[in-house]
């Protein structure tokens, strides 16, 4: 009997073979779904090999023509050739105290019968000291500074009444202070603590004031700091690198949106690590209009991930795209997840190893200046990139995109010469990992506050994230740093670009 020809089928008997190939793979992709889930939900979400010779196992059928055989070798001599600084472990024992800590010292000595000799009774002189250190904490201390404003008459007239002007307040007729908005700042912003949490605080002290009034009085801390988040998104433009993302945030009173609707905080990030600049920018959309505003004017280099909404942005001639190698990275990543517990290795596994030789190169090279980064950059990275762009041409024939490995080979196919800019230009990261840290604090913050109330509260969460994240990158303490702003930005002779992170003296809100 003569094997059938497909071709030579019915009409209907061919649709029925293409409607089993169709739920063949619709089946593999509910299968992988299924496994990415379960990975999630049980499994560490780490992206380390599990076992170290894991790399040398490929028995996929997409690995198993001659050419992989040969990569597999290449992969083991390759991995052997980089050379990775060692790990130094740290001297076991506890670190001293902060010098800077006020200490009351506590004298133990001997009672007065007790000062002589056991052995011949003469008397004992004092020799020397034994001191150790304790940690205490002294819960919050409030205080009520009262304004007291000398009024003074003339006793002829009874008519010229002269009073003692009172100080500049930030919000006229209230009992907040700079060091009050601060603390609340800072324990929302920067230790997640929840406005209606901070309330139960108070009032287990004694003082009553309401989740609402906090909510005001930050919505106006917001609104004071606006001309130094100007200043900071003019100097963000004239970065050579501006890193950028962004993350829902829920906003409960959006006009013509839905309470549970999402919105979204846009993060950008100076590419220099000195001077570092954090922008935080609510919007209710993730369209592309969103980084064309932020971006309005910028001529230097966008990292971002491969989200449509920059690709307008990317298109216009003074700015050039840089692509992500961790979201490669984590879509090859997923790509071993989803075969679950049957588990084999195989091109995923393989991508994976190639990026991790560009990861190895670049730890060599953190100290490294710009000019030796980018040489060797070409000279190391270079010959992988074009032997993964070589796997990644025969890859993208072989396997179906709508698996997990289809969609992270065209994801990569797609980003690719995005995803190589970064080898000419020293200055320039593999990736947009510094931005995502930089969102991290958001997003811890908003597991505990859940939402923004209004628009402008999602505004003023934006603005004073912005300052407190740029402190934080300067190395600035963020309380003290916020209460010296909150202080001197009321004051009529303050220039404002002094108050910027980046520009502040330290010893300036050490001294206050």
């Amino acid at each position: 009997m003569e094997d059938l020809d497909i071709n030579d089928l019915p009409d209907d008997i061919e649709q029925l073979h293409q409607l089993i190939i169709d739920q063949a793979g619709e089946l593999r992709f509910l299968k992988e779904q299924v496994n990415l889930l379960l990975h999630r939900r049980f499994a560490a979400s780490s992206e380390k090999l599990k076992h170290p010779g894991q790399h040398e196992l490929f028995d996929e059928a997409e690995a198993s023509d001659s050419e992989a055989e040969i990569e597999e070798q290449e992969i083991e001599a390759d991995a052997d050739s980089i050379s990775i600084t060692p790990h130094q472990r740290k001297k076991p024992g506890r670190k001293p105290l902060p010098a800077e800590l006020p200490r009351v010292e506590v004298i133990h000595d001997l009672a007065e019968e007790d000062k002589f000799c056991a052995e011949d009774g003469h008397p004992l002189h004092l020799i020397g000291e034994d001191t150790s250190e304790q940690l205490e904490i002294i819960p919050a201390r409030v205080v009520v500074i009262r304004h007291i404003r000398k009024k003074y008459g003339c006793r002829h007239c009874e008519i010229g009444i002269k009073t003692a002007a009172m100080p500049s307040q930030l919000i006229p007729k209230s009992i907040a202070t700079p060091g009050l908005l601060a603390y609340v700042a800072t324990s929302k912003y920067v230790d997640a603590l929840p406005l209606y949490r901070q309330s139960h605080i108070f009032d287990r002290l004694g003082i009553e004031i309401s989740r609402a009034t906090l909510a005001n009085w930050m919505i106006r801390v917001g609104d004071v700091l606006q001309p130094l988040l100007s200043l900071m998104h003019a100097d963000l433009k004239q970065s050579h690198v501006i890193q950028m993302d962004e993350t829902p945030v829920q906003v409960l009173k959006e006009p013509q949106k839905a309470a549970t609707s999402k919105s979204y905080m846009w993060v950008s990030l100076s590419g220099a690590h000195d001077d570092a600049i954090v922008l935080y920018d609510y919007d209710p959309s993730r369209g592309s209009a969103v980084p064309e505003r932020l971006l309005d004017g910028y001529a230097g280099f966008l990292v971002c991930d491969g989200y449509a909404g920059y690709t307008s942005v990317m298109k216009q001639t003074a700015i050039t795209g840089i692509g992500c190698w961790a979201h490669a990275r984590r879509k090859f990543d997923e790509a071993i997840k989803v075969q679950g517990k049957t588990r084999k290795t195989g091109s995923a596994q393989y991508a994976m190893n190639e990026i991790r030789k560009l990861y190895a190169i670049e730890r060599q090279l953190l100290e490294k200046p710009p000019e030796e980064k980018q040489a060797i950059r070409q000279a190391r990275a270079g010959p992988i990139l074009d032997k993964l762009r070589r796997w990644l041409d025969k890859s993208l024939l072989r396997v179906p995109p709508k698996t997990a490995l289809g969609r992270a080979l065209h994801y990569l196919d797609r980003e690719w010469y995005r995803l190589i800019r970064y080898i000419d230009d020293g200055e320039l990261p593999i990736d947009n990992n510094r931005c995502e840290n930089a969102i991290r604090p958001f997003v811890i913050g908003r597991k505990n506050w859940l939402f923004s109330n209004s628009q402008q509260g999602a505004h003023a969460s934006a603005a004073i994230y912005s300052l407190i994240e740029t402190a934080k990158h300067n190395n600035l303490e963020p309380y003290r740093y916020l209460k010296y702003v909150l202080t001197e930005i009321i004051k009529a002779d303050t220039e404002l670009s002094d108050l910027l992170p980046y520009h502040l003296d330290p010893d300036l809100i050490d001294d206050s």
